[in-house]
């Protein structure tokens, strides 16, 4: 894996650092997530509401680690590989899990108020779980389509990457996370996802893994 995954994955997890310091220090909600949240509790049409907890859902339980098992399938090179390369994709999703909960009792930020919850949620803030688990199972599956599909890979990348990102943003569209939460989820994920790949490229077929895995 080429030196430019590696400095990529360390800057994006020195940003998630900044932030989960910022977020740790501060010890009140920053000026962005007072805002945002103002703003959902202003636009809460009764179908804008079901329609976030139906996207919401989607981003824990069966769906996202359904979507790691297809994008093993996927990525794998031969049919041989097939079941190993599921395998180590739930196992991306699942350690990333882990991780991230041990940051979340690290950190042990509050959440918004709960009388402005539109969803039920537990735990602490930071970084959201949904957010996390919905941006790694996104990213584990675009890897994949740009990797083993030829044609109209762009559109689907968007659409998937649209999903993972949508279900981060419900989490404050709901009022159970602060939108810093989200953001660090995403970085959190991000950086997961770019350990697992340089862990995990010699999975990816030779010069395809870093041509497509790195091409914007």
């Amino acid at each position: 894996m080429t030196r430019t995954v590696w400095a990529g994955t360390l800057a994006v997890w020195t940003a998630f650092g900044v932030l989960t310091a910022v977020v740790a220090g501060h010890g009140v909600p920053l000026p962005p997530d007072r805002g945002l949240l103002s703003w959902s509790l202003a636009h809460r049409p009764p179908v804008a509401v079901a329609v976030a907890r139906g996207l919401t859902d989607t981003g824990t339980g069966v769906v996202p680690y359904a979507l790691a098992v297809l994008a093993g399938l996927l990525a794998a090179r031969t049919p041989r590989q097939r079941p190993a390369a599921a395998v180590l994709a739930v196992a991306c999703l699942g350690a990333g899990q882990m991780l991230r909960y041990q940051v979340m009792e690290l950190v042990a930020r509050a959440r918004p108020p709960q009388y402005d919850w539109e969803a039920h949620a537990s735990g602490w803030s930071y970084p959201s779980g949904h957010t996390t688990t919905a941006a790694l199972a996104a990213g584990l599956l675009v890897l994949a389509v740009r990797i083993r599909v030829p044609l109209g890979r762009t559109p689907l990348c968007v659409a998937i990457g649209c999903w993972g990102a949508s279900v981060g943003l419900t989490r404050v569209f709901l009022g159970v996370h602060w939108f810093t939460d989200v953001v660090g989820g995403w970085l959190f994920a991000v950086g997961w996802l770019g350990v697992c790949v340089c862990v995990g490229s010699r999975w990816l077929a030779p010069g395809v893994a870093r041509r497509e895995v790195l091409t914007p």
